[in-house]
């Protein structure tokens, strides 16, 4: 399945319900062994698309978004995401979906949430330390740095760091490697592994709505959308 809404392929609660509904029809397919998630232009994902001050941000709507994501981790296929380009803030909530992550050389990666004046969201709070361990995750949650695709792969985000004319069809590769399992056994071993993961999301996500609802209104927030409109450093104040 393809993420389709080049170049940036941003988010918004219509796109987050059409990959639930694929994401659903597949679930429901016997003859799906492995989800490939993918996407197209020249970003895998940048994660919500804010105005240019922040102020015209509906917390209502980002928090239908947040609870819609919910929903994404408790597909009991394996899913592998095929990483080009960045995968910034929510993007790499997204690419947190997946069980295994495939990434071009091109690719970076990052929680920029901090550089916004946000709290993070798309339920990375449970899912990333799971993936690269507490301290990497905090690393990367505190600073907003980048990650090119050599250090994701050094800390665990990503399994293989290829070209970008050979992501698809090494993620490709590895979906058929698992569907070629006996499906009983590896979504049994896969929820086994799994345990409460979708529970976590669904208490971070919680968490990360009522802290985003306040962040929202500050006027740090406004600056680092700003900021990052105008592509220069944010000067935050703490209010």
């Amino acid at each position: 399945m393809t993420f389709s809404r080049p170049p940036h392929n941003y988010f918004d609660g219509a796109s987050v319900e059409g990959l639930l509904s694929a994401f659903r029809e597949l679930e429901a397919d016997r003859q799906c062994r492995a989800i490939l998630l993918r996407a197209e232009g020249k970003t895998f994902c940048a994660g919500a698309q804010f105005g240019s001050d922040g102020n015209g941000v509906d917390a209502d709507v980002a928090m239908r978004i947040y609870r819609s994501a919910i929903a994404l981790f408790e597909v009991s296929k394996p899913v592998i995401a095929a990483v080009q380009g960045p995968a910034v803030g929510g993007g790499l909530g997204v690419a947190l979906v997946a069980d295994f992550r495939v990434a071009s050389d091109t690719t970076w990666f990052s929680a920029n949430f901090a550089r916004l004046g946000v709290h993070s969201g798309f339920g990375i709070s449970a899912t990333l330390p799971r993936v690269v361990g507490l301290q990497a995750a905090s690393l990367m949650l505190q600073t907003g740095r980048r990650l090119s695709a050599e250090e994701a792969n050094r800390i665990g985000l990503v399994e293989k760091v290829v070209s970008q004319s050979a992501l698809d069809d090494e993620a490709m590769a590895l979906a058929r490697e698992i569907a070629s399992g006996a499906p009983l056994a590896v979504q049994s071993m896969r929820q086994t592994l799994l345990g409460d993961r979708a529970a976590l999301v669904r208490q971070a996500i919680e968490r990360e709505i009522a802290e985003q609802r306040i962040h929202f209104q500050t006027d740090d927030f406004r600056e680092g959308i700003k900021a990052a409109h105008e592509r220069r450093p944010p000067v935050f104040t703490g209010r």
